[in-house]
């Protein structure tokens, strides 16, 4: 800001105003670069600038409209701008401007606005937003290992597609949709690349190899230990037969003994007896889940629809679910299958229920003061989650002659997902009790135990990255034992093999692009959702 003049006033409200004025002699036309010394006259302009401790400052400048000097050039006359305070068509000094575009990338609309009137300058959440769009793209430059993936715009109904330069970890762009032809146009556009990081998706796999067919494309080592534990669920649960231990309770070195049944000439006897039922089929108050009542159902109309020879996605249209719903229920061998799965998620009091069932058959039935005992014992969750799942083993309100029901004196078997996350998990890591409880399981299932094999020589190989060596031994290991799902899980490593064994082999991986992901969903929540993609990229783009 060499060449101003200028002086300070403050006024009656506290608030700052700069008069000043410009004193160079020369300027240069911005359409021909033409030096000229004729000034075609005088204005002064009002801009705001950033606040000094809480005031508001206001610069009234004095700026000259000089005449260019050129005869050929469109522009007549032009006005004169001060590096590093004004530009064309704004009312705010570069440096405010710069303040306000960095707080609306930090917070966007409604909380940026709090903020910049907090520091002295009422702008709108509108202005915020429309800084934010008016923000010109970063230039691409050289890329060469790009990363890839999709995140959800409205989850179940449109997706977008981030990409990475891996080496910087800038995101380069953002793509609407996920298709394959819109990620190789994108390549086509933008030549020179060689790694190409990706999910296990076909999409991505077409298009890298449409748009830049001499590329490496690298499977990602998180993705394909998601589809190994997913593989390894499927087999816990066609095997849960195995996971209900009959060893003796550990915790008191004596066998487990079965809850009593009422004599049936108590009164109340039958209404005392536990549901036929299996585990998890009834609710907290011991009526029958409404899911599995809606699981049934739905089975039983996939299996009669596919009797006719329909397709997924004719019966989807019929029955109004989604195809991967359909398929689902068409892939289960029984309806056993589906229930299980659906009946036997992991729950934050499964740690806590032997002590409130051994509790509850000492005579201790208030639920605020088994909720107090557990919460010494580390239980973090509320009394009405304690109170829910204790009012199945109370009496019926309505009957005087009924008796509180006995908890069940057995361990309950652990649940699938539990028994998958020990299968998954380093054994060196694994609690001494979960440790002996997965021996016992594996000792009785030679199925798991082959399954929990192939896991161990599959994370070996992922974090040694010894793909090259191993992965086709480990594929023909796999074939070799009966094991349906880890069966597809080879068959769609094969589909893929060139791209799994350099993400076994190399060392890049899509590690930056998830975290990406992430901050693009805070920004998604930061906006309330109401974000289009064109503001999403922007905010990608310059954070």
């Amino acid at each position: 800001m060499d060449g101003l003049d200028f002086e300070q006033i403050e006024d009656a409200n506290g608030r700052v105003r700069i008069t000043a004025c410009t004193g160079t002699e020369l300027a240069i036309c911005p359409r021909c670069a033409t030096p000229t010394t004729q000034v075609h006259d005088r204005y002064q302009r009002r801009l705001q600038d950033v606040s000094c401790g809480g005031r508001p400052i206001q610069v009234a400048l004095e700026v000259r409209r000089f005449v260019c000097g050129s005869g050929s050039c469109p522009v007549v006359t032009f006005a004169e701008q001060v590096d590093g305070l004004t530009a064309k068509h704004q009312r705010r000094t570069v440096g405010l401007r710069g303040l306000l575009e960095r707080v609306a990338l930090a917070l966007a609309g409604s909380a940026g606005s709090r903020l910049a009137s907090a520091m002295g300058q009422v702008v709108s959440r509108f202005t915020l937003i429309r800084m934010i769009r008016a923000l010109p793209d970063p230039e691409v430059g050289q890329v060469t290992v790009l990363g890839v993936d999709d995140f959800a715009k409205r989850k179940g109904a449109s997706y977008a597609t981030v990409l990475l330069d891996m080496d910087s970890h800038q995101v380069i762009d953002v793509l609407d949709g996920r298709e394959a032809g819109t990620f190789a146009d994108w390549l086509r556009a933008h030549p020179g690349i060689e790694v190409i990081c990706r999910d296990r998706g076909g999409s991505y796999a077409l298009g890298a190899r449409q748009g830049a067919p001499d590329a490496q494309q690298v499977a990602d080592r998180f993705h394909l230990l998601q589809d190994l534990g997913k593989a390894v669920e499927k087999t816990v649960i066609a095997h849960h037969a195995a996971l209900h231990d009959p060893d003796p309770d550990p915790q008191h070195g004596q066998p487990a003994p079965t809850a009593a049944a009422p004599h049936p000439a108590e009164p109340g006897a039958d209404l005392a007896r536990p549901p036929a039922e299996p585990d998890g089929y009834r609710d907290g108050a011991g009526q029958p889940r409404r899911l599995v009542a809606r699981h049934t159902e739905r089975y039983q109309a996939v299996q009669a629809l596919l009797a006719t020879g329909l397709s997924l996605s004719a019966i989807g249209r019929e029955l109004g679910l989604n195809r991967q719903t359909i398929a689902r229920f068409a892939r289960a061998e029984s309806l056993e299958q589906v229930l299980f799965k659906a009946t036997h998620r992991a729950g934050i009091l499964d740690d806590f229920k032997p002590y409130l069932h051994q509790r509850w058959n000492q005579g201790v039935t208030n639920a605020a003061a088994l909720h107090a005992e557990i919460k010494s014992r580390g239980w973090q969750g509320s009394a009405e989650a304690v109170r829910a799942y204790l009012r199945q083993y109370r009496p019926d309100p309505a009957d005087d002659r009924q008796r509180p029901r006995q908890a069940p004196t057995t361990v309950a078997p652990p649940k699938p997902r539990r028994v998958v996350r020990w299968i998954m998990t380093h054994p060196d890591h694994l609690k001494e009790a979960e440790a002996g409880h997965l021996a016992r399981i594996l000792d009785r299932s030679p199925e798991l135990a082959a399954t929990a094999g192939h896991v161990r020589a599959f994370a070996t190989m992922l974090t040694e990255r010894t793909g090259r060596q191993h992965l086709d031994d480990w594929l023909t290991a796999v074939r070799a034992d009966p094991l349906p799902a880890l069966h597809s899980l080879a068959n769609g490593i094969e589909r893929d093999h060139a791209a799994v064994l350099a993400g076994l082999t190399l060392p890049y991986s899509s590690g930056a692009v998830e975290g990406t992901i992430c901050k693009i969903k805070f920004w998604k929540r930061l906006m309330f959702g109401r974000a289009n993609l064109d503001l999403l990229r922007k905010m990608a783009l310059h954070n």
